[in-house]
């Protein structure tokens, strides 16, 4: 029987996607980045992120602290 992790890799990779998008800028093509979108919709639903429609292409960014 395979071992479980005792770390989270959707939240590794989580904190990996933040760290390539505060890299970028705060704003990358959605198609331009490597991550799995299980980790893409587990930011959106922490409100880390949001997906934009610019009409060109979507786009993820990073959500305003406020």
């Amino acid at each position: 029987m395979p071992r479980k992790s005792t770390h989270s890799t959707s939240t590794d990779h989580s904190c990996l996607c933040l760290q390539s998008l505060r890299r970028c800028g705060g704003s990358a093509r959605l198609c331009s980045i490597n991550f799995s979108l299980n980790v893409i919709q587990m930011l959106v639903n922490q409100r880390k992120v949001k997906i934009k429609n610019t009409g060109t292409g979507f786009f993820i960014e990073l959500e305003e602290s406020g």
